[in-house]
């Protein structure tokens, strides 16, 4: 079901001076292939920006937290918090699902729950927010909604698979890995990706997933068990 975003507003105290930013912030592709006539934008380039204003404000608020911890371990921290199961979470927590305008297959198929989705539009609210009231309100929303939420002592949210592979490969001198992905599958409204990590052109691990960069961890995931395996074994 499809909620006003006035509500929201109304429950986050945040009133809009742009309300055509927020709208924008919960307007799926698929809604605007579906009316072309109503000159919609969607959500996707200011997921963009979001995604780098979130990134800056996790940075900032792990850099004064944890003053003793290292670059590599601010780095794995922010990863974990900023990755796609964490920030559905989050959407999650402010039912955001319910406030996105989606087109009617989208809808059909259990668009609203679909985990990409959520976190694209928790992205595109903070880039919302910055567009319209800047730096400042962004940090107060995530200082409300999101920092008391994460784990104490500085625990990784989610284990960001990707950087362990990188970290081992150069513990052990392996070499550089490459990610591709080698087919999409289903429709366009229920895309899974199948990604494949290799070394050397030797695949070590592959992973499907619902977006690009969860079909990726998946592989690495893989990946990082065989090569400790094989590191055990030899």
């Amino acid at each position: 079901m499809h909620r006003n975003l006035k509500q929201l507003q109304s429950e986050l105290s945040i009133p809009f001076g742009n309300p055509d930013l927020l709208r924008q912030a919960f307007t799926h592709s698929s809604y605007v292939n579906e009316h072309r006539m109503g000159h919609h934008k969607d959500n996707e380039r200011i997921e963009f920006l979001g995604d780098a204003v979130l990134e800056l404000t996790v940075s900032e608020y792990l850099y004064e937290k944890y003053p003793d911890r290292t670059e590599g371990e601010l780095t794995k921290l922010r990863a974990s918090i900023v990755c796609e199961p964490s920030l559905v979470g989050f959407a999650e927590q402010l039912q955001f699902g319910s406030y996105v305008l989606l087109g009617k297959g989208e809808e059909l198929t259990g668009g609203r729950t679909r985990p990409a989705l959520l976190a694209d539009v928790f992205e595109s609210f903070i880039g919302a927010l910055y567009l319209d009231q800047g730096l400042e309100v962004v940090r107060m929303f995530l200082q409300r909604h999101m920092f008391p939420y994460l784990p104490e002592q500085g625990r990784l949210l989610t284990a960001d698979y990707k950087t362990l592979l990188q970290e081992h490969t150069q513990q052990h001198n392996l070499g550089p890995l490459e990610y591709r992905i080698v087919d999409e599958r289903g429709p366009a409204h229920e895309r899974v990706f199948i990604a494949e990590v290799f070394l050397h052109d030797r695949m070590l691990g592959q992973g499907a997933g619902r977006s690009k960069k969860e079909a990726e961890q998946h592989a690495a995931a893989g990946a990082l068990e065989a090569l400790k395996v094989r590191t055990v074994q030899s």
